[in-house]
């Protein structure tokens, strides 16, 4: 595996392997690597001649507020555990190597921002999708790989990539679980004994509400009753939101019918989660 932390190093690098005729799929971490990460490696690994994976923990993409300065790092394990599952090219550049001046260029997220983790995370996807310009520019991918977990991101980066024609086709990969149901993220680490006890219930109340859905509700209203009584009533984290949105244009049903996905924030004291379930009933 090879590792670079220069921009310049790792576009003469991927410009050569692009004119060999290789293909190149990229997964975009911000390390601290986990099942769910290494899911999009295999993905990427049995669809292209090359894997690259970035770790770069974006400043731009937290707010005042935000875990920017203790997000989790650890950079000797990543690149063992990017090597060990099939990564051939690790970019870990440093945040002045990404922003080495202020930018001349604003990126604004117009639409499917304003709702799930959006409402009230002003000015997330718009250093998300500046940072992923970057980094598609400088790996030059044909395939990105992203996790279903964050449909939100999901949907915007599938949406800015049609918008401004990048030639890059945008993969969405299922979320990885632990074995009572527990979305696997970065974040857990945070959760206290008690509340990792009470976490999987997340997954539950969703599960609670496809359910609903599958048996013939189409009130949007009744399966956020009932998804966020069954939050409250099985942890004691507080629920930021519990949304039925269509998917992936992230807009309000009046009815549910379509494709369509059922959403969910809950803060416990020291780790906020999200996990959703995303069902198609046009089918």
């Amino acid at each position: 595996m090879k590792v670079f932390t220069k921009i310049k190093d790792i576009q003469e690098f991927l410009s050569e392997q692009k004119r060999n005729g290789k293909t190149i799929g990229f997964v975009p971490t911000m390390g601290y690597l986990h099942e769910g990460h290494l899911s999009l490696v295999k993905k990427a690994t049995a669809e292209n001649d090359l894997t690259v994976m970035s770790i770069f923990v974006n400043p731009i993409q937290f707010g005042p507020n935000e875990d920017f300065e203790r997000y989790p790092r650890d950079f000797d394990r990543d690149r063992k555990l990017a090597e060990d599952n099939g990564v051939d090219v690790l970019f870990h550049p440093s945040v002045e190597e990404m922003y080495p001046e202020e930018s001349i260029v604003q990126m604004n997220v117009k639409k499917r921002k304003d709702v799930l983790c959006g409402r009230t995370r002003k000015g997330h996807f718009d250093g998300v999708v500046t940072v992923l310009t970057k980094l598609f520019h400088i790996t030059m991918p044909d395939r990105a790989y992203f996790g279903l977990k964050d449909a939100q991101q999901f949907a915007i980066v599938q949406g800015f990539v049609a918008d401004l024609n990048f030639p890059i086709d945008i993969i969405g990969v299922e979320t990885v679980r632990e074995e009572d149901g527990l979305a696997k993220s970065s974040r857990n680490t945070y959760l206290s004994a008690q509340e990792r006890k009470e976490a999987p219930e997340i997954y539950q109340a969703l599960l609670k509400g496809k359910k609903a859905v599958e048996n013939g509700v189409d009130d949007p209203a009744e399966i956020v009753r009932l998804v966020s009584d069954h939050i409250r009533q099985n942890t004691g984290g507080e629920i930021d939101y519990v949304e039925v949105l269509s998917f992936p244009e992230l807009d309000p049903l009046e009815r549910i019918k379509g494709k369509v996905i059922i959403a969910t924030a809950v803060q416990f004291a020291s780790a906020r989660l999200i996990d959703n379930v995303i069902l198609d009933l046009s089918r």
